[in-house]
């Protein structure tokens, strides 16, 4: 199936075709529900998708990866993904045989995709090596928006517009958003274990939580009465975000509107899962079954034929 993807793509050089083709395995490993999304997409669309999500994946493996790395060495490693990738991209040259850098300068050409986006992501990814906490909702929202505001942003030519691309491009940046404080919201456990809290300080400090709080709730797999006020507030906050989002969805090409619709039905349920488990985020993770994942899928390959059979016959 990859290959006719590719040749939908128009990739015909084969060592090109093998880089996307490892963006693939990377995104069909380790995203498995934007992975299932991106099949509602047309066949020319996926390897794009599919390399965007590999560039991503090889900076969260350089910041979360478990093992004896230093910081040092770490903020190395993203310097040198950035140095690579802008001597393609700006400068023009080959740099390397790495096939995600491969697919993804390909990509970024041929949709045109600016450099600044991903220089902004990285940037976003160097400020997880040293900040663990964020004092107010502008500091979480600088790094929010190189970590998920800018991959909406990158997305957003791939998916196609039906409107000027700057005038969809608030609600691509504010789904972007919207998914990546869900996952504040789901993986508070396991941030905490890695260190780090995604949530404002001084909108926790309002409920009485601090780091103290959120420690003895980890380790006793509880949420304080205090700590489910201040999540119950983020939630509803995350809810708006979703529905600023929404709007952006008719703004995209019919063929790609089924496939963004589910991901954002898809990500904002687990928000539905979290309010259902009444917040107990450090007793079990919050997760959309593998079966209503196939249902919203199977919803959104129904209408996204639909939309392919209308542009054929227009």
């Amino acid at each position: 199936m990859i290959g006719s993807e590719l040749d939908a793509a128009g990739v015909r050089d084969k060592d090109l075709r093998q880089a996307y083709r490892e963006c693939r395995r990377l995104n069909a490993q380790h995203g498995k529900t934007f992975f299932l999304a991106t099949r509602l997409l047309t066949p020319a669309q996926r390897p794009a998708v599919h390399a965007l999500y590999g560039f991503a994946r090889r900076a969260d493996d350089v910041l979360d990866s478990f093992d004896d790395r230093s910081v040092a060495a770490r903020a190395d490693e993203l310097q040198n993904l950035a140095t690579a990738l802008f001597t393609r991209l700006v400068e023009k040259q080959h740099s390397g045989n790495d096939p995600v850098l491969d697919a993804v300068e390909d990509t970024a050409r041929h949709y045109r995709i600016d450099w600044q986006l991903f220089d902004d992501f990285l940037a976003s990814m160097r400020m997880d090596l040293t900040i663990t906490d964020y004092p107010d909702r502008a500091a979480l929202d600088r790094y929010i928006y190189g970590s998920a505001e800018v991959i909406g942003l990158q997305m957003l030519p791939v998916l196609g517009t039906v409107v000027p691309r700057e005038e969809a491009a608030p609600y691509a940046a504010a789904l972007g958003k919207a998914f990546q404080l869900t996952n504040f919201l789901r993986d508070i456990d396991e941030d905490l274990t890695r260190g780090r809290v995604y949530l404002p300080a001084d909108e926790l400090a309002a409920h009485g939580v601090d780091r103290e709080v959120l420690t003895w709730c980890q380790r006793n797999r509880r949420t304080d009465r205090r700590l489910r006020a201040a999540l119950v507030e983020q939630h509803a906050l995350t809810r708006r975000i979703y529905v600023q989002a929404e709007r952006g969805i008719a703004m995209l090409h019919p063929h790609s509107r089924p496939c963004v619709g589910a991901a954002l039905t898809l990500y904002s349920e687990i928000l539905d899962r979290i309010e259902e488990i009444d917040f107990a985020v450090f007793a079990q993770r919050a997760t959309v079954s593998t079966a209503r994942r196939l249902q919203v899928a199977s919803a959104g390959l129904a209408r996204a034929a639909r939309a392919r059979f209308r542009h054929r016959g227009a």
